[in-house]
């Protein structure tokens, strides 16, 4: 992805770069489309400020273009790596969505929130790439390529709204946390950060590749994976007799028992905002070693076959 230092807005994380876009573009009363099943901070923010959020159903080529509402005057999107699904909006719909937004005079929020870790195929080219009439508000962070902690994001925005955006920051807080930018920053130029990356994602792909046996060798028959190859989570829905079922309720007794054993797993339908929820869950490997992480899924294993067999 090409821009400009002019185009760059270091914002404190991510959810300010959303604050920022929503203050700027929308007023009480608008629609605001976000995806279905989704990130749900970012639903709770637009809500707050008084806009109409409509969830929009995702499915294994992205975020589906066609059931976008046309009052839409915002569209939040996690196009490199579907959050929680994982799966990547196809260029097709990526190109569906840029023709959308600008047919409908609306905006697109890129959310590229760990797309830095893949294992598999060259990633699609960002929706940021492909605007060509400035639609497209690109919003990263380094909580999840560094540490949580590091409230330090970036917005890439287009140049009709740098402006507006930079007066919605100066507003917000001013400049933000200087000194931990500009030590950021000498990481960065130094080469640290892309060393750093390329350790940190063998370790991730070693997870990753735990949590791919594991599934093949002793789950499939319970969970079905959600193809995902890149970030640091995976997610699988319930199924019985080699069909997906609806069994919610399931997945939280075995949610719930998960956590008093120490395994912190999480249930899908969190993420759905819009009935009828889905049943699975959501796998999270990040900061954790790859041989903890066979050890969580083996006893995740038992407890779900045990609920299974009860239920």
């Amino acid at each position: 992805m090409r821009a400009e230092a002019d185009a760059i807005i270091v914002t404190n994380g991510t959810q300010q770069a959303l604050e920022l876009i929503a203050r700027v573009l929308i007023t009480a009363g608008d629609v605001v489309a976000v995806e279905e099943p989704g990130y749900r901070p970012a639903r709770d923010l637009f809500a707050s400020l008084g806009a109409q959020v409509v969830g929009v159903p995702v499915d294994r080529e992205g975020l589906v273009v066609d059931l976008l509402p046309a009052k839409a005057r915002l569209v939040y999107s996690t196009p490199s790596h579907q959050f929680p699904l994982g799966t990547p909006m196809s260029l097709a719909r990526r190109a569906a969505l840029l023709a959308w937004a600008q047919r409908q005079d609306a905006a697109v929020i890129e959310d590229d929130y760990d797309s830095e870790f893949r294992f598999s195929e060259r990633p699609l080219e960002p929706l940021q790439s492909l605007d060509t009439t400035g639609r497209v508000l690109y919003a990263g962070t380094f909580s999840k390529t560094l540490l949580p902690s590091l409230r330090i994001g970036f917005l890439v925005a287009p140049p009709t709204l740098r402006s507006a955006l930079r007066a919605a920051k100066q507003l917000s807080d001013g400049h933000g946390q200087i000194a931990t930018q500009a030590a950021l920053a000498r990481f960065m130029d130094e080469g640290q950060l892309a060393r750093h990356i390329r350790k940190a994602a063998r370790v991730y792909a070693a997870s990753h590749a735990a949590i791919l046996a594991t599934m093949d060798a002793g789950l499939a028959d319970q969970l079905e994976l959600v193809p995902s190859a890149a970030g640091l989570h995976m997610t699988t829905r319930l199924r019985r007799g080699g069909k997906a079922v609806d069994g919610v309720a399931t997945v939280d007794k075995v949610v719930a028992a998960a956590r008093e054993r120490g395994i912190a797993i999480e249930s899908l339908a969190s993420y759905c905002h819009d009935a009828p929820a889905q049943a699975g869950f959501v796998i999270g490997y990040g900061a954790i070693r790859s041989d903890s992480v066979r050890e969580g899924l083996a006893r995740f294993g038992v407890l779900l076959r045990r609920e299974n067999a009860a239920s």
